[in-house]
């Protein structure tokens, strides 16, 4: 059903993958470690890890960072409240609840860049009135946000996994790639 495609009796794709990675996030495995590819069904969490020179992780993630992609190929973006930064506007989002079968409410993630070390601000991933795309290449890291998106899955054509993160998402503290 995805696509706006009424007619499909199997449900939308994007609902199935959605649904399995809040399954991951539920089921975190402390005995494995892995650094594959970045599958959306990839388990246990902590199995998305894009080696990007980084520093080493310290904490077990809890989080498979993802995004939506419409039916025209845009990201799906929301709006972020309570940001001090001149970017207000997130394409990345944390899985925090399914209903309805193809429902579900997702975190907005706040993406960020280090301007110097261990220093932090949101990243302004739009040129204008739009996501700038180039920009999505320089977000270091993630902020939980307070702000919770309520969607109907079914509306949408592609999910990619991005990274899967240690995120404390009940107190919004910050996460950066240790």
């Amino acid at each position: 059903m995805g696509c706006n495609k009424k007619d499909n009796k199997y449900g939308s794709c994007v609902a199935e993958v959605v649904r399995a990675i809040r399954d991951i996030q539920d089921q975190i495995r402390e005995d494995e470690d892995c650094n594959c590819g970045s599958n959306c069904f990839l388990e246990p969490i902590g199995a998305i890890s894009p080696k990007r020179g980084k520093k080493k992780r310290v904490r077990r993630p809890n989080t498979r960072v993802f995004t939506l992609s419409t039916a025209d190929g845009s990201p799906f973006h929301a709006f972020l409240t309570n940001v001090d930064d001149c970017s207000c506007t997130s394409i990345f989002f944390r899985v925090e609840e399914i209903f309805d079968n193809s429902c579900a409410t997702l975190r907005v993630l706040e993406p960020v860049t280090e301007t110097s070390p261990g220093c932090y601000e949101t990243a302004d991933i739009t040129e204008g009135c739009c996501i700038d795309l180039s920009k999505i290449c320089k977000v270091d890291g993630f902020r939980s946000s307070e702000n919770c998106i309520s969607v109907d899955l079914d509306c949408f054509c592609a999910v990619q996994c991005i990274q899967d993160i240690y995120l404390p998402v009940d107190n919004c503290v910050e996460y950066f790639e240790d």
